[in-house]
């Protein structure tokens, strides 16, 4: 399975509630190619995407609006997947409901609510996003149908902090991301953080490999330690922030985590020289064992 596939697995079980099924609708319908008076078409070659559009449809329409599916198969032996609506009137409702105009499609914020801004954000992924392997490299891209709609969603991501790129190609508005925490930010937003932690894993084996042909008397055992070790505090730490338990840790706890999140690659020794007050190593392990013991009582509650 390809990571966008992963990522879109793991974000389409996020979306729960009926408002955020809602706005994830509202995200396939804004961004999909084709959409206007006419006829709108939704395709993907996602299993995921096939089995997400009915449940949509079902939780916002009920059994009034039921799109027409096809499947075709591509040169590749690669299933397309596509949902097609032609009756006018169904257009029309789909168009009452979410307040959009086919000649001049834009966000409208009066459409999220009850923080479901994320869970729009993850539809745009499903209808026009792509993610590439990280171990190739970092690149997250929206292939937008519109300049607006471009404009509009890069908006939306500097609303969390992540600023993109804008390119047009093949007569498509193409807003981009390179830049790998930009990136994690954005899959942990959509609701795929899991898959920031694969990510975030594949990018401390990267930077341990490159800091290890810089340094030749780097002992490669000390080097898998360290990564494993980081690798544990760093999916401590995520789990901490996505039960929202971030602000409750003390501020010592609070600095020390953000600094691992934001260097992977260090050794213990060396964030603690990078601490407001610098602290040993046995200092910044004992910090570490204090986040671990908290990660683990919150994972024990989620159980």
């Amino acid at each position: 399975m390809s990571f966008s596939n992963e990522v879109r697995e793991e974000i389409a079980r996020s979306i729960t509630d009926r408002d955020r099924k809602f706005a994830c609708l509202y995200g396939i319908l804004l961004y999909c190619r084709t959409f206007h008076g006419q006829q709108i078409i939704l395709q993907s070659e996602s299993p995921v995407f096939a089995e997400l559009i009915p449940t949509l449809f079902h939780a916002v329409f009920q059994t009034v609006l039921k799109p027409d599916v096809r499947v075709t198969t591509r040169g590749n032996a690669q299933s397309m997947y596509s949902f097609t609506i032609s009756d006018p009137a169904q257009i029309q409702q789909i168009c009452s409901t979410y307040h959009i105009s086919p000649e001049n499609r834009e966000i409208n914020l009066s459409n999220l609510v009850n923080n479901s801004l994320s869970s729009f954000l993850a539809g745009a992924f499903f209808s026009c996003g792509s993610v590439i392997d990280p171990n190739k490299g970092y690149h997250l891209e929206f292939n937008t149908p519109s300049e607006l709609l471009c404009n509009d969603l890069q908006k939306l991501l500097l609303t969390i902090g992540v600023r993109g790129g804008q390119v047009f190609r093949k007569n498509m508005y193409v807003l981009y991301l390179k830049d790998s925490e930009h990136i994690e930010d954005t899959l942990t937003y959509m609701g795929a953080q899991q898959c920031t932690i694969e990510l975030m894993n594949i990018k401390i084996r990267k930077d341990m490999r490159n800091r290890a042909n810089r340094i030749r008397n780097c002992d490669e055992a000390n080097i898998d330690k360290v990564v494993s070790a980081a690798m544990r505090q760093t999916e401590d730490i995520l789990w901490i922030i996505r039960c929202n338990r971030m602000e409750t840790l003390p501020e010592e706890l609070q600095e020390l985590a953000q600094l691992r999140l934001e260097n992977p690659e260090l050794s213990l020794k060396e964030l603690g020289e990078m601490l407001s007050v610098p602290i040993g190593r046995s200092g910044v392990n004992h910090r570490f064992q204090k986040i671990a013991a908290i990660a683990k009582e919150l994972r024990s509650h989620e159980k």
